[in-house]
């Protein structure tokens, strides 16, 4: 059998066999067939050569594009960031359940995939960061310096710190990739640019004003006619998504808070002045002096005359207020330079120590009551300083701090007595979890009944604790709902919590037309007025179009004259800013002609209108620097927009292929 083996195994059409098997080993190499693989990435991004842009993705031709991937570890990363910026900006309305969805998971995805691409278009049209720059960029960020210059050591410990740790080459490699970035994004956005006649045309635009009369016509009449089953259903299957009923839980908690507490026994007198002893500090006023003076500035940087002069004239101003009679308030207000406090004769107020600078500080608690002293020397000049009053700080007494005392032992006892009594409800429900009513009874707290509740219960009214963010967001995740568990303590306030266990449980669900028959009747009724109230608009409007005034069509509907709104800006809220950007959207009209149009508020009532004149922009009105400033912003808005033209293009002549499963 062996022979006859070998026989089959060595002639042409055998190595032939062989020779076209080595081929896809050759390529994929054979530990692809031996070994098991394992794809962690979230997307691949093919990209063809730039040599043959069209180049087909059929093998063996494909062997010859470029391929990529986004590795599940780079998702998260981003993934993880844009979850810190949205709890930053939600506060306690950031729902973390909510953020996991898909959708969320696809845009930061997409924003990855974006980023990527636009890398491999920078490396496509040949921009190169070069290693100097790298260099250059690296020794002048300031986290790797030390006293202003590059520090090798400070680098590697940044590096190390990092979430996940990087090498030195890793950091270089990613810092090109993103240095490559910005030089496309550089590249497109500079070279973006607004002409002047675009520019006089937008200011025309923008400063726009527009004549225009206003005929508000009156609400739709309500509709009674009845509503037949066709109808019914033909509304409610075009609607079916409006009549879906939400996702809902109900609960039952318990409430802990001071009032649900014994309250604890008042302090003893020993305890309080064991406190007051341990404390007594805090009983203590500072030594407090009123203080008046005169300041001679010295200019920063002034030479060793200057100085020289400055405190010369501070120590005659010094003997001056020394002397009998003299009027410190008055030699301060013609002498001193503080701008602050010359106008009232230099008074400080009382100060206390930490108020101000050290050698002033120093030299106005070492002196006497009454003294004067100086010149002193400080940042800001020389001084001559008044003590007016001295007070003295004092020690309050035990009996005069005790209220405080009490107060403050009373509240730190009640907040212990809660931790204390919560804990204890805690180790009561771990014995039985899966049931809060023993651990309640108890503890001698009443069970309480909260629900239906949904997900977004504040946004439709809900109030107390059917409008907590934190109760609900606890309520509605997978661990209570699928476990039937009772929940930690859910703080709602300091010293006020509450533990909830999900006693039902209602997923979203299509609604049958039998629970929602009277919503889909008005909502027909609805429908039918609006769409009357549009036809008898629309007829009002084609008099206007074929020539009668909207005087007379008013006057013939028994309306309101026409309210005559001249020169109405652009964006102004007239009667709402429907109505106004209605009424820029119309051409401008002929000589002696109107251009009339509707709007429709959201109260369902329509608003008729004829604009009679349209005065442009002038552009006086614009300084040459403002507007210098807008080209240069609107240049960067439209090169932002070339930009993202340019990634939405690059993606089109890839192929992305995102691995959901992964995500």
């Amino acid at each position: 059998m062996l022979q006859k083996l070998r026989d089959k195994t060595s002639g042409w059409i055998a190595t032939a066999i062989l020779g076209l098997l080595i081929i896809p080993f050759a390529f994929v190499g054979i530990e692809q067939y031996m070994g098991q693989r394992t794809d962690t990435s979230v997307a691949h991004i093919d990209v063809p050569p730039s040599y043959w842009p069209s180049a087909p993705s059929w093998w063996p031709v494909s062997i010859l594009w470029q391929h990529e991937k986004i590795e599940t570890a780079d998702f998260r990363e981003r993934f993880e960031q844009e979850r810190q910026r949205r709890r930053a900006v939600e506060g306690e309305a950031f729902d973390a359940r909510a953020f996991e969805s898909a959708e969320n998971k696809r845009a930061v995805l997409d924003m990855l995939i974006d980023q990527r691409v636009q890398q491999l278009a920078a490396k496509g049209e040949g921009l190169m960061v070069s290693d100097a720059l790298i260099k250059k960029m690296i020794a002048e960020e300031p986290a790797f310096q030390v006293d202003g210059k590059f520090n090798l050591d400070r680098y590697r410990l940044a590096l190390s710190g990092q979430q996940p740790p990087m090498s030195p080459t890793q950091f270089q490699e990613d810092l090109r990739r993103r240095q490559q970035e910005v030089m496309l994004a550089r590249a497109i956005v500079d070279s973006e640019f607004v002409t002047p006649g675009e520019m006089d045309r937008l200011i025309r635009l923008m400063s726009e004003t527009r004549d225009v009369s206003l005929v508000m016509l009156p609400a739709p009449a309500a509709d009674t006619a009845p509503v037949s089953e066709a109808d019914q259903q033909a509304w409610f299957k075009s609607h079916a998504s409006s009549y879906r009923a939400p996702e809902t839980v109900t609960l039952e908690y318990v409430e802990v808070s001071a009032a649900s507490v014994p309250p604890p026994a008042p302090a003893s007198d020993d305890d309080l002045r064991k406190r007051y002893e341990l404390e007594k500090s805090r009983f203590q006023s500072q030594e407090q002096r009123l203080a008046s003076h005169i300041l001679v500035r010295v200019a920063e940087g002034a030479d060793a005359a200057a100085q020289k002069a400055a405190e010369q004239k501070a120590a005659q101003l010094a003997t001056q207020a020394k002397a009998a009679g003299a009027d410190f308030a008055a030699l301060a207000r013609t002498n001193s330079d503080d701008t602050g406090s010359k106008a009232g004769g230099g008074d400080l107020g009382w100060v206390t120590k930490g108020m101000m600078v050290a050698p002033f500080e120093q030299a106005l608690f070492a002196a006497q009551q009454g003294a004067i002293v100086g010149p002193v020397k400080t940042d800001f000049g020389w001084h001559v300083i008044q003590v007016r009053e001295v007070k003295a700080g004092a020690q309050q007494s035990f009996e005069q701090a005790r209220e405080s005392l009490a107060r403050e032992q009373a509240e730190a006892d009640a907040e212990r007595g809660v931790n204390d009594f919560t804990s204890r409800l805690v180790d009561l429900v771990y014995k039985n979890p899966t049931s809060l009513a023993p651990a309640a009874r108890e503890m001698k707290l009443p069970v309480q009944k909260l629900g239906p509740l949904t997900r977004d219960g504040a946004r439709n009214g809900a109030q107390g604790l059917a409008a907590n963010a934190t109760l609900l967001r606890a309520a509605f995740s997978d661990s209570l709902i699928q476990d039937g568990t009772v929940s930690d303590p859910i703080e709602l306030a300091p010293g006020h919590s509450v533990l909830i266990r999900v006693t039902a449980h209602t997923p979203e669900r299509a609604q049958t037309l039998a629970e929602v028959r009277e919503q889909v009747i008005a909502a027909v009724r609805a429908d039918r007025s609006a769409k009357a109230a549009e036809k008898d608009a629309e007829a009002l409007l084609a008099r206007v179009r074929g020539g009668e005034t909207l005087e007379a069509v008013a006057a013939s509907k028994q309306l309101p004259a026409p309210n005559a709104i001249p020169n109405l800006p652009r964006g102004a809220p007239i009667p709402d800013p429907s109505v106004s950007e209605a009424v820029f959207a119309v051409q401008p009209p002929a000589a002696g002609k109107v251009s009339p149009g509707k709007a429709v508020l959201p109260d369902g009532r329509a608003v008729l209108f004829a604009v009679s004149k349209v005065t442009p922009g002038d552009l006086s009105t614009v300084p040459p620097p403002q507007r210098e400033q807008m080209m240069q912003q609107l240049a960067q808005f439209s090169g932002a927009d070339d930009l993202k033209a340019l990634v939405a293009a690059q993606r089109k002549r890839m192929k992305v292929t995102v691995i959901d499963q992964n995500l």
